[in-house]
């Protein structure tokens, strides 16, 4: 519909220009003609000098024997017609009706062509909205109709639990007597919970693809605009939409761009967002019910949600879309490479040990990168050196060989990977060291990557102070081996991530005695639910706090001291070691401490029997990759 409209528009609007036209440049032969005194015209018809003439109204145009056109005015007593006929000279004579008309036309087409103008422009600011120039209230919300590149259920792997939350909700669309008959209603609505790259939108699509009921997509932000009442206006013609059209799917992407607490923030919330909230609540569960249309929501900010949008009845079901396990992995893994091409060498289940913390989107992301780099050496299948080259470059980011270094940068970044290493190495709780490298990658002039031989589900106390001195081994190294006056910007990274984890540990976790088993995140970073600013702390109790931090810190720096002194031959040979051969894996780390070479032969198998993921020594929610754990990569510029 709205392309048949703007085909009409521009069809009539050519039509206009072209009548225009052909109006300008009808009278346009008229204004060719000179025009000359009425006395003249007398002269000429008396000398016999006109071949022409033709009366339009007041005007006398004629021509003259030698191909001249002349326009002369005629007083309103003069007798043209029958001097003209009088000399023998042709006469012709333009209808008036014809030209009134013209002339009607010709000063009503400028408001016309304005006024088209004007509602084609109001119609496109408002994104073409539909129902024509005033129809910014009417709802954005498109039907899906995937001809090409249809996705279902098969296209999703690794949230089996999710799959099968939406695969009722399908089925009861297909079959509602199987569940009826025994007194279940369909769900009014699900919740899709989790973080960014889950497969929250793809299992929406992956429902479109298989239920095979119409399904209209929307974005929360497509709701609220700058006019007051836009929104719920929106709301209201959407479910109006969905209504005709039931059985139906309405699928709404980030929901809480709309679904925000009411009055939270600073001034009461917003109006306009409020008010289409209002609305969104009645239309899914009010005094009229809405049979037939199931609303779809995704959101990975369920904590900033209304508690009115989530109690059964509007959003029956929340589904919560986490990062898959390794199984789930190999799966995603399986899913995306259907069409690449593998070389015999590659085992995803491989692949998937080594990438825990991954979400889909990251998963996705690696066989890509794998599938670019292949292609760039000209292979014609994938291999495992290609997957291994594209973990590395989406865990610890490309590699920069073209950045100048000079040989004492060179030294240091050495020394400080060879602390985390080897203080890694040496602590039990500490996930196994992956690899370490001098190469710039990133921001980071050289990279330390611990990984977990397993998901990482919680951390325990001991696990956490071994991580700390882990994390702070960069420091120590560098105090150990140049003094205290010449320690470098290199552990900026370093302090962030063990002040992260030391601040989790004292306000989150309870794993300070002195503080006690109390949440003060709340009132260190605002209660995002609630009145700004969370709750009160005392003074006393905010010294407290970063009295604990500090112990902590402390506690690991002076506990990866001590072992780095402890092993400072096994340190010296590992820092030389890098110096030499720039990058090792875990397997050749432990050989070049011992004073063995590295074996470049076993690297591959070194990779595939550690695993390749780094930890994190931050927040269980922080992805692995995000911040490697051990990560004492010296920046080259101080970080704020």
């Amino acid at each position: 519909m709205g392309n048949a409209r703007n085909i009409a528009f521009w069809v009539v609007l050519f039509l206009l220009i072209l009548a225009l036209f052909n109006l300008f440049s009808g009278g346009n032969s008229t204004l060719q003609s000179r025009e000359i005194g009425y006395s003249e015209f007398v002269s000429a018809v008396d000398s016999g000098n006109v071949a022409s003439v033709t009366l339009d109204g007041e005007r006398v145009m004629y021509r003259t024997n030698d191909g001249g056109e002349y326009v002369a005015i005629k007083p309103e007593d003069a007798q043209v017609t029958d001097l003209l006929i009088d000399s023998n000279i042709p006469v012709k004579a333009e209808s008036q009706q014809q030209s009134g008309f013209q002339s009607f036309i010709l000063s009503l087409l400028p408001f016309v062509l304005l006024i088209g103008v004007w509602i084609y422009f109001m119609n496109r600011m408002q994104g073409g909205g539909k129902g024509g120039a005033m129809g910014f209230g009417k709802s954005k919300a498109k039907m899906l109709t995937e001809k090409h590149g249809r996705v279902t259920f098969d296209d999703v792997a690794g949230i089996d639990e999710a799959k099968e939350e939406l695969e009722e909700i399908v089925e009861f669309l297909r079959n509602p007597q199987k569940f009826s008959r025994l007194g279940g209603k369909i769900p009014k609505g699900a919740l899709l919970v989790g973080p960014p790259g889950t497969g929250k939108t793809l299992l929406a699509r992956a429902i479109a693809g298989e239920a095979g009921v119409p399904f209209f997509t929307i974005s929360g932000s497509d709701f609220v605009e700058m006019f007051v009442g836009v929104g719920a206006s929106r709301v209201r013609d959407m479910f109006e939409q969905a209504k005709k059209n039931a059985p139906c799917i309405v699928f709404i992407d980030e929901i809480d761009a709309v679904g925000r607490h009411r009055g939270a923030g600073y001034g009461g919330g917003n109006d306009e967002r409020e008010q289409t909230l209002n609305q969104l609540l009645v239309e899914m569960d009010g005094f009229e019910a809405n049979e037939g249309v199931i609303i779809l929501a995704a959101t990975n900010r369920k904590d900033v949600l209304d508690p009115a949008l989530l109690r059964p009845g509007r959003f029956d079901r929340n589904v919560t879309v986490g990062n898959p396990d390794i199984k789930g992995r190999e799966k995603i893994l399986g899913v995306h490479a259907r069409k690449t091409p593998l070389g015999p060498d590659v085992d995803l289940r491989i692949i998937a040990r080594g990438t825990p913390g991954f979400s889909g989107a990251d998963l996705a992301n690696l066989v890509n990168e794998a599938a670019l780099m292949a292609a760039r050496v000209g292979r014609r299948f994938v291999t495992m050196e290609d997957f291994e080259s594209a973990k590395d470059k989406v865990m610890m980011g490309a590699e920069r060989r073209s950045m100048v270094l000079t040989q004492d940068q060179k030294e240091k970044t050495a020394y400080h990977e060879a602390g985390h290493a080897v203080v890694g190495l040496a602590l039990p709780q500490c996930d196994p060291v992956y690899k370490a490298t001098i190469i710039p990658r990133g921001g980071a002039l050289g990279m330390v990557v611990s990984l977990p031989e397993m998901d990482r589900l919680n951390y325990h106390r001991d696990e956490c102070e071994q991580r700390l001195a882990m994390t702070m081994a960069g420091k120590a190294a560098e105090v150990i081996k140049y003094g205290e006056d010449h320690v470098s910007n290199g552990p900026a990274g370093d302090i962030m991530q063990a002040s992260q984890l030391a601040r989790a540990m004292v306000m989150r976790w309870g794993m300070s005695d002195k503080v006690g088993n109390i949440d003060y995140a709340e009132a260190h970073e605002g209660y995002q639910g609630g009145s700004a600013g969370g709750f009160s702390v005392s003074a006393h109790t905010k010294e407290l706090i970063e009295e604990e931090v500090k112990r902590f810190i402390e506690q690991g720096y002076a506990k990866a001291l001590e072992i780095l002194k402890d092993q400072n031959e096994e340190w010296e040979r590992l820092a030389q070691g890098l110096l030499e051969y720039e990058t090792l894996t875990g397997e050749e780390i432990k050989r070049v401490m011992n004073g063995e070479p590295p074996q470049s032969g076993d690297d591959d198998a070194d990779d595939a029997d550690s695993g390749s993921a780094p930890s994190v020594t931050a927040l269980p929610k922080t992805k692995p990759r995000a911040k490697p754990g051990g990560d004492g990569g010296m920046e080259p510029e101080p970080t704020a």
